[in-house]
């Protein structure tokens, strides 16, 4: 069962708008004195009013900013995280706030487990995540080993998440209070180590009260907009993105139905995504969906919503926050797609040392894409996810069986 998640304070009707965001139910207790807390500066409004409230909340804390991508071209230039004038917006936060600040480069390290596998993937035929992957191999992995070695106790984040932690019992990841904002589908990757490091002081505050503090408080980057979802991409699309870094990718060919008849002609594989229903060029009275990407043969397979709907899904590289390994199947929530509708699913390990598990929906079937991120839910809990590795499209009905839900 979940724990259930509870304001640490009631609110108080007398308390300002500012007061009640600042309150303990909000930001967590102020239990900061003679701690150190590393928070990790992107130069955005969020991880600037998260290093505020860690502030309120009497830590000495550290801004620490991730240079990730930051080419010269004008194309990324508008580029509002990761580079270096999002570095100078974090510094300038940080002066503001009278926090010390240091800046890493990591572009060498972003660039391998990042930039080159979105590449290599969509070259593939698959369809990646990059925000996870950045959080799995740059973000948390080096800005905990960092804040470690500065002898920090904890670090803090501007994700949109939250983190029960506990003293004598598993620490646990939730939804964010607000699900418009919420980031959890890209957070699975944390173990239990990395959750009980972790804080994330705005996972009960939405958006606009976010807003509302980096007003108040007169911040430099209160109005600052969005970073857009892929941030490396620039101002074009991802296809051109990767069709300028793998030519090879661009080649036209023919889109066919299931049955192999031509229906007309792409431009290049890498422009299509497994479930696209738009941009397909073909009229039809039932709209057509990608079904598969043929990289052999060049070739586009589509067809109708029911044949994309996917029955079961192999997933490896899994990981579970609550770092065990079910021994049994289990039933849970899970997304395929980031703020995705969750389904219902029978989750049944298969290979430990692969880490792979067969994952079958017994209701609603979703539209999944090899290389896409499937990430395991109990109600607000994340139990953790995969990698999407092969669509299942027959499954052997003679082996099923019903399933109680086992406990992670």
């Amino acid at each position: 069962m979940s724990l259930e998640l509870k304001p640490l304070f009631d609110f108080d009707p007398d308390a300002t708008p500012v007061e009640h965001l600042l309150s303990e139910g909000k930001i967590g207790p102020r239990d900061g004195a003679g701690k150190t807390v590393v928070v990790a500066m992107s130069g955005g409004v969020d991880s600037a009013v998260t290093a505020l409230t860690m502030r309120e909340r009497g830590y000495r804390v550290v801004g620490m900013n991730l240079r990730l991508f930051s080419p010269g071209d004008p194309d990324h230039a508008a580029n509002p995280c990761c580079g270096i004038p999002a570095m100078e917006d974090a510094r300038m936060t940080c002066a503001m706030i009278g926090v010390p600040f240091y800046a890493l480069n990591m572009e060498s390290e972003f660039s391998e487990a990042v930039v080159n596998l979105f590449v290599n993937e969509y070259a593939e035929g698959r369809t990646p995540n990059p925000c996870l992957e950045c959080n799995r191999h740059v973000k948390f992995r080096h800005l905990v080993l960092r804040a470690k070695e500065m002898g920090a106790d904890w670090l803090a984040t501007g994700h949109y998440a939250r983190i029960v932690h506990s003293a004598d019992g598993p620490h646990r990841l939730y939804r964010a209070a607000d699900f418009r904002k919420d980031q959890s589908y890209v957070l699975y990757t944390l173990n239990q180590a990395q959750l009980g490091f972790i804080q994330f002081p705005l996972g009960n505050l939405t958006k606009p009260e976010v807003r509302t503090l980096a007003r108040h408080y007169e911040l430099p980057v209160a109005d600052k907009a969005e970073s857009q979802e892929i941030c490396f991409v620039g101002k074009g699309s991802y296809a051109d993105f990767v069709a300028a870094r793998r030519p090879d990718v661009t080649k036209p060919g023919d889109i066919v139905s299931e049955d192999g008849a031509k229906l007309g002609e792409h431009r290049g594989l890498v422009r299509h995504t497994i479930g696209q229903r738009r941009g397909l060029g073909i009229p039809r009275a039932e709209p057509l969906y990608v079904l598969h990407l043929d990289m052999d043969r060049n070739q586009l397979v589509v067809g109708s919503r029911q044949s994309a709907e996917s029955p079961a899904v192999l997933a490896g590289q899994v990981s579970l926050t609550g770092d065990r390994w079910p021994s049994e199947a289990f039933t849970c929530q899970v997304s395929v797609r980031y703020r995705g509708q969750p389904v219902e699913a029978i989750i049944e390990p298969c290979d430990w040392e692969r880490r792979e598990v067969m994952i079958t929906f017994p209701d609603q079937r979703p539209i999944a894409a090899p290389g896409q991120a499937i990430v395991f839910y109990r109600d607000d809990e994340v139990l953790g996810g995969g990698t999407i590795s092969r669509i299942v499209r027959e499954i052997d009905h003679s082996s099923a069986r019903s399933l109680e839900p086992a406990r992670l």
